[in-house]
């Protein structure tokens, strides 16, 4: 439900420390659509406050595979780092209200506290033991923190989304950091700062922020502001049931793009990883932000599956109406295989070829290699398959085939067809007993479209040429 006459504004924070993986990738397409269905704000934030490990290559990336998944942001982005002196300021307002304090533990009193907890069998936590000190009392040459002075009766409840009412008891809490010993916030007080300077209305993001949810629900209380609508999505598992890795593809965006997935497809799959309309598998970005809601988000982690993925894929490569699109899609890759630039008309003979070749491809690549077949020097290099297919019995047909082939005038499927057929009938084989060995010398694969298409795509010359490299 969406409170009523307030716009919708959600956001998507990554941190730039590695590249958008295809968790958060999913995370950034529910906020742009849930932002699109209400007609709202989609920004983006650069949780940049980890200076160590912030990059800018890992930004780069962020913007990147979000350009090409198609999810443009409203506005411009906000730099975490660059706010870090409000985030100051709201903390010396919490100091100053008596909400906050300053804590003088050194690192041996904090070692100490873990180790008591541990050997006690209790949840370490801080013990507040400078809650209500005076300062006065601190020891000389130790820079204090400023720790958040939470509520340690009562209880906090978040009415999220997708995972129903949550409760936890505020003495399961302890006082979070807000100010380090060096005087830089913390993130969990740079998130509640940021989105409440940035109007953001709901918060959806994995369900492994559900325990940071408390803590920053508590400071938005003793701040006087609005808690935002909460969505915390289960997170992706492979299909094990296993945490996401990257051998079940927890991978960048940009790896996705590299084995040749088209962004269409990956939006839709992972649109449909852990949210349900109805039985529908195939939803178009149109439909997608007319129907997204977050009541149709799973409670359960939903399971990454790389063969769903390519099936998709391959659907989503047949539905692309141009040609000339596909080409331009596959041509960097092929031209790299065959260490040379296509000519225009060899990319022209691409375009036409096209339709005969685009509904075996699972991916661009699949795609790509394919067709190098038509473009490759000879002696052509043969597959496994094709090795067996051409055994001496195959070489020897051939050799008898090509003298008939050099006859046929009009290189066209027709003739083609009508001569081979003839001469299957002559020699009292089956067209596949010609046809596979034939595949095999014109293309080193045993998979091809039609033979006598491909006889055409490659001319007469070549055709000849090819065969007679493997013929007896």
């Amino acid at each position: 439900m969406v409170t009523q006459n307030k716009k919708v504004v959600t956001r998507f924070a990554p941190s730039p420390t590695g590249f958008l993986h295809i968790g958060g990738a999913r995370t950034a397409l529910f906020n742009w659509l849930f932002a699109k269905h209400h007609n709202g704000k989609f920004l983006l934030r650069i949780e940049d406050t980890d200076r160590k490990r912030s990059t800018q290559e890992a930004i780069d990336a962020i913007f990147d595979g979000m350009s090409w998944l198609g999810l443009h942001h409203d506005g411009d982005v906000v730099y975490q780092y660059a706010n870090r002196e409000r985030h100051v300021e709201v903390a010396q307002k919490l100091l100053a209200e008596g909400k906050a304090y300053y804590c003088y533990c050194s690192a041996e009193e904090l070692e100490e506290m873990r180790a008591k907890a541990r050997a006690e069998g209790r949840p370490i936590k801080y013990d507040g033991r400078w809650r209500d000190r005076d300062p006065s009392e601190a020891p000389k040459g130790v820079a204090p923190v400023v720790r958040f002075k939470a509520p340690q009766t009562g209880e906090q409840v978040i009415h999220d989304h997708v995972q129903g009412k949550v409760t936890v008891a505020n003495e399961q809490l302890d006082d979070m950091i807000l100010l380090r010993a060096d005087g830089s916030p913390t993130y969990m007080l740079s998130v509640v700062v940021d989105d409440h300077d940035m109007g953001v209305t709901h918060v959806i993001r994995g369900d492994d922020h559900l325990t940071n949810a408390f803590r920053q629900a508590q400071l938005i209380r003793a701040l006087g502001w609005d808690l935002p609508e909460y969505a915390h999505i289960p997170l992706i598992h492979g299909t094990d049931g296993a945490k996401l890795s990257k051998r079940h593809g927890a991978l960048g965006v940009d790896a996705y793009r590299d084995m040749g997935f088209l962004p269409s497809a990956l939006k839709n799959y992972l649109l449909r990883l852990g949210w349900a309309h109805g039985d529908d598998e195939i939803i178009s970005e149109a439909q997608a932000i007319e129907w997204f809601g977050l009541e149709g988000i799973g409670k359960s982690p939903a399971r990454f599956d790389f063969a769903k993925l390519e099936n998709l894929n391959g659907y989503y490569i047949r539905e692309v109406e141009s040609n000339d699109t596909l080409v331009t899609l596959i041509r960097e890759p092929v031209e790299k295989q065959i260490n040379r630039a296509l000519t225009e008309q060899e990319i022209a003979l691409l375009v036409n070829a096209m339709d005969e070749f685009k509904p075996r491809a699972k991916t661009l690549n699949d795609l790509a290699e394919s067709t190098v077949f038509l473009f490759a020097s000879r002696p052509l290099a043969l597959n496994d398959k094709a090795k067996k297919l051409l055994n001496d019995a195959a070489r020897h047909m051939l050799g008898k085939l090509l003298p008939r082939l050099e006859q046929v005038e009009n290189w066209k499927v027709p003739a083609l067809e009508n001569e081979i057929k003839s001469f299957a009938e002559n020699e009292e084989l089956k067209l596949g007993k010609i046809a596979q060995p034939l595949r095999a010398a014109l293309t080193g694969s045993n998979m091809s479209p039609g033979i006598f298409d491909v006889l055409v795509w490659l001319g007469k010359q070549e055709s000849l040429e090819r065969i007679k490299d493997q013929a007896q």
